[in-house]
Formats: structure tokens, C-alpha cells, sequence
């Protein structure tokens, strides 16, 4: 038998249970992974919640969790490029669990002296921040604002913006303004005057904006930037939709998390990671993950 974090309803992290699951078996074009490390990701805490019910229902006894990073035990027949013993990472469906089923054509190897935290947390933050760059066609030159800057995807924007040439400016707490000015950001303070404020660090303009905190983040981008195609926010779509600008997802390939493990590689990319959690806490995680002012990414690790 295996472990895995399991909910049955609707409701706070206390609904989260470790129970006892079968080993699972990979089928054609799967492999299965001992894992060690799962991210935890806001669309995580939002499914448990029920907050996406509408949109996005979950089956009951329902598992959490869409990355990770392990180590291959099985092949399922027609798997080409992975074998046992491989040191994996990529989208995971139900990843909060000690064994997990990845798509062989999904997952990329593992960089060396890339922690396992790191792996298990790259996958989904990563993937979406680069998306996100593609889908605001961020170039050489311009200037990019994100909102929550030192998030888990505001982070890696900022290091994938900077790595296009783009000038970013970031909002955050005052105490995560000298992380923002390592990853080459210009760090503003959020809140009331906001606009004015990147006004002032950008007399030039704004470009785009990235958005990661929603509410009156979106208002004022709208005082800076007049394309609202050029506005984009995976926090909040819900006002992307009444104010007319783009809800940005995930467009997930191996191309894209090749990129992004081989920028690491090369020392061009950090994942920051917040806190760790072993496996059974996926509760306190996820109260973790639901409160304020995070820097990088939570990881649950096996």
C-alpha cells in the first residue's frame, strides 16, 4: 500500500486526510513515480475550498495536487526516453501522495543540483508565468509591472522578464523589496497611490501588467496601461471578466519545462521556496498557502 491526501467534501484544510491507497500501476504511455516532492499551488487550496465548484467540480473521495518530482519505479508499455530509477519532474494529478501516475510525454529529467523542493515546486508556477509572458508578448525593452511579485509565479516572472530584457517593477511588502532587487526587479509598495507611485519609477510608461493578486491591483493597471490585452491575471478572473482583460492560464508543455529546468541549470533561474511541509501537514500547507504575503513557493515533501 501507498499514502495519499484525500478529501471527501467541500470545506477548510481540516478536510484534508492522509489515508491508505493502493500502489497504482502505469498504464500505456504512463510511468510511476516514488515521489518527493509536490508543490503547492493557490488552485490547490481554491479546488478544496470549493471555490471552483462551478467551473471545475471534483468527484468525491478526491485527491490535490498537479506537480511534483520523484523518482520512476514503473513504465507503462509504449514509454520511450524515461526509464527506472530516473529523477523526473512535471505535471501530477493528485501529486500529494507517495506514489503518482505522471504522462511519460509530460515530465523532463531532473537537473542534477536541482534540490528536490525546487523540482517538485517548478513545474505549475513556472509553466504559467511563462505563459503568461507569451500571452502579454513581453519584449526586449519594455517595461512588465507584476502585482505579488514575490509569489510562487511572480517570482519566475520576474527572472523570465528580466531574462527577455524587460524592465519589471514589482509589488510587494516592504519586507520582501530587497528579494524583489536580487532577482532584478524594481520593488514598489502596493496599496493606495499605487499608480502614481509606478508613475514615478516609470515616467516612460508601463507595457503590460501581470497580475497575481487581483481586486484593486486590476483598477490600477488600468490607470497605467491602455491596451487591455496587455493586461493579464491568474488571480483574479472574475474581474478579468468585468473589466475586459485577459484571464491567463496554463499552457503546459515538456518544450516549456525544458526551458525552464535548463535556465536552472545554467544559474539563471532560482525557485525560492517558503516553507516545507512532510506530506502528512498538507492541512497546515494549505492554511500556509491561504494566508498573506508569501515568498516563493510551499512544498510538501515525502
Amino acid at each position: 500500500m501507498s499514502q495519499a491526501i484525500v478529501y471527501t467534501e467541500y470545506g477548510d484544510p481540516d478536510v484534508l486526510r492522509l489515508v491508505p491507497v493502493p500502489v497504482p500501476e502505469p498504464g500505456p504511455g504512463q510511468v510511476r513515480v516514488r515521489m518527493r516532492a509536490a508543490g503547492v499551488q493557490p488552485a490547490d487550496t481554491r479546488q478544496r475550498s470549493g471555490a471552483w465548484r462551478a467551473w471545475m467540480p471534483v468527484t468525491f473521495p478526491a485527491r490535490v495536487g498537479n506537480e511534483g518530482a520523484g523518482v520512476v519505479e514503473a513504465v507503462g508499455a509504449g514509454v520511450r526516453g524515461v526509464a527506472v530509477d530516473d529523477e523526473v519532474l512535471g505535471p501530477a494529478p493528485g501529486a500529494y501522495a507517495e506514489h503518482v501516475l505522471f504522462a511519460a510525454d509530460q515530465i523532463v529529467h531532473k537537473p542534477e543540483p536541482m534540490p528536490w523542493a525546487e523540482a517538485g515546486a517548478l513545474s505549475a508556477s513556472g509553466q504559467t508565468a511563462s505563459t503568461a509572458l507569451d500571452d502579454l508578448q513581453v519584449a526586449s525593452g519594455e517595461t512588465l509591472l507584476i502585482h505579488a511579485a514575490a509569489g510562487g509565479v511572480g517570482h519566475l516572472a520576474v527572472q523570465l522578464a528580466r531574462q527577455r530584457g524587460a524592465l519589471v517593477i514589482g509589488t510587494a511588502g516592504a519586507h520582501n523589496h530587497e528579494f524583489l532587487r536580487s532577482l532584478g526587479a524594481v520593488p514598489v509598495a502596493y496599496g493606495p497611490g499605487l499608480a502614481e507611485r509606478v508613475r514615478a519609477l516609470a515616467p516612460d510608461g508601463v507595457d503590460a501588467v501581470l497580475d497575481g493578486a487581483g481586486g484593486d491591483a486590476l483598477e490600477a493597471s488600468l490607470e497605467l496601461v491602455g491596451e487591455r490585452r496587455r493586461i493579464g491575471t491568474i488571480a483574479d478572473q472574475a474581474g478579468a471578466a468585468r473589466l475586459g482583460l485577459r484571464a491567463i492560464g496554463t499552457r503546459r508543455s515538456p518544450a516549456r519545462l525544458r526551458e525552464l529546468t535548463e535556465l536552472y541549470a545554467d544559474g539563471k533561474l532560482r525557485v525560492m521556496i517558503w516553507k516545507r511541509f512532510p506530506l502528512a501537514e498538507a492541512a497546515a500547507a494549505h492554511r500556509e498557502s491561504e494566508g498573506q504575503h508569501l515568498r516563493g513557493k510551499i512544498v510538501l515533501t515525502m
